[in-house]
């Protein structure tokens, strides 16, 4: 918004940028954050070679926030690597989501003849524009419901689970009486996401999400964008049901439009559900990911008997947030039962063996109206439902960061020609050359 001209004043209670969605830094702050008074042992190496986050998500490679990032420059200050592997469990095991041709015919998840059959639904999806009816082969974007598109290419349960939950990232089966339109677009992000590296579709920030805010802040007060922590806030002021300004330390601060938190405004919102996160620290990568540094497990809702799906997302001291030899796991999940803990067992049971848990479970809120009227709109604290591509509102994946339904009233909107860093990659492939990120192998 400062990028576009606007006049931002970014008031935080905390003293720490990132609200909710920080990185604890030093390991010591994060064990007095769960009431863990004995402090973490030696074993654990320094306390500031760790930046744990407490909300999790991986960034789609060709998604919304990327382009905002390589819009605004913010990537001038941040540098991010790839996420080594995306894997889905499968009767009580995990394979790796192919990221190439020979990795799927080579797959377990299905047999020969439904490789086939899952070959020319990929096919179809990647030549898809809904622009062009030629492309739609029989499919009505806005009718036809994606179980019927999967009746067409007759792919059985299991390819479904894996194309709707590991693929287009729904966190629940809603979607499959829905038109197929939003569904295929999904699924064409992620495969436009995995073209740019190979590895998989995610990438992640070295010292962890905590970098964004501050990377974000430092290139707003550029473009004289006034950034306060430790700033408490007394009162939201509204005239004729529009906010006019922000009352703090018997100060008044004037604005048109306010973005916020649902703790700010807790008469604006209402509870919306729970999530739990259990953030996990281990001594070893997570079995059967082929070592991997970084990688993300999603655990279909079916193959749990669940409503909704279970996430893992980890990293590492690779992407410098841990002491060396050390691995940070985070499973969470929207809370079904009166028993959270046991609903995230199948993702731990994945992790074992577990040196440090920290259980956090947290209230989900939804704004009562969209805003428009009052200028005043709320980000879904915390960012999000569950863990798995992390969140912003109403995106779609619980760890993916997708700000393309941020509920902001329209401040700034991408330009179709994005500004490019004078950046080269370090990382790339013949699927893409062109300048994108700052990446370290």
């Amino acid at each position: 918004m400062s990028v576009n001209g606007k006049k931002v004043l970014h008031m935080d209670r905390n003293p720490y940028y990132g609200g909710e969605s920080s990185s604890i830094t030093p390991l010591e702050e994060l064990y007095k954050r769960f009431q863990l008074l004995e402090g973490p042992p030696e074993a654990m190496g320094r306390g500031r070679d760790w930046n744990v986050d407490l909300i999790p998500k991986f960034l789609m490679a060709n998604g919304q926030l990327v382009k905002m990032l390589l819009y605004t420059e913010v990537t001038r200050y941040l540098d991010f690597k790839v996420v080594e592997g995306s894997f889905v469990y499968k009767g009580g095991k995990i394979y790796k989501v192919p990221s190439t041709e020979t990795e799927a015919l080579a797959s377990n998840l299905m047999g020969m003849f439904e490789k086939r059959r899952f070959r020319k639904f990929l096919v179809f999806v990647a030549n898809f524009d809904e622009n062009d009816p030629k492309t739609f082969e029989g499919v009505d974007p806005q009718s036809t419901s994606m179980r019927d598109v999967y009746r067409k290419f007759d792919l059985g349960q299991d390819v479904i689970d894996f194309t709707g939950h590991a693929l287009a990232l729904y966190r629940t089966d809603d979607y499959l009486d829905q038109p197929c339109l939003e569904t295929i677009n999904r699924i064409k992000l992620y495969s436009e996401s995995l073209a740019r590296y190979g590895k998989s579709p995610y990438l992640y920030p070295l010292y962890g999400l905590g970098e964004l805010p501050q990377g974000f802040a430092r290139l707003s007060a550029i473009y004289g964008g006034t950034y306060m922590l430790n700033k408490p806030v007394d009162d939201i002021i509204m005239e004729n049901g529009k906010v006019v300004g922000v009352k703090s330390e018997g100060e008044v601060a004037r604005c048109k439009q306010l973005i916020c938190d649902p703790s700010y405004i807790p008469d604006r919102v209402r509870k919306a559900g729970q999530v739990i996160r259990i953030i996990c620290i281990l001594s070893h990568p997570i079995k059967n990911t082929n070592d991997a540094n970084s990688c993300q497990i999603i655990i279909p809702q079916n193959q749990v008997n669940r409503k909704s799906d279970i996430y893992v997302c980890m990293i590492s001291y690779a992407h410098n947030v841990a002491a060396q030899g050390k691995y940070i796991a985070i499973a969470s999940t929207t809370v079904e039962t009166t028993e959270p803990e046991k609903e995230v067992e199948p993702a731990l049971e994945l992790l074992e063996p577990i040196d440090q848990k920290f259980v956090a479970i947290s209230d989900l809120y939804e704004p009562i109206d969209d805003g428009s009227e009052s200028q005043v709109s709320r980000l879904s604290w915390p960012w999000l439902l569950a863990a798995h591509p992390g969140t912003l509102p109403d995106s779609p994946w619980p760890w993916a960061l997708d700000v393309s339904r941020c509920s902001v009233p329209a401040p700034m909107m991408l330009p179709h020609t994005s500004r490019q860093p004078a950046m080269t990659s370090k990382i790339s492939t013949s699927a893409w050359q062109a300048p994108l990120l700052t990446l370290r192998t």
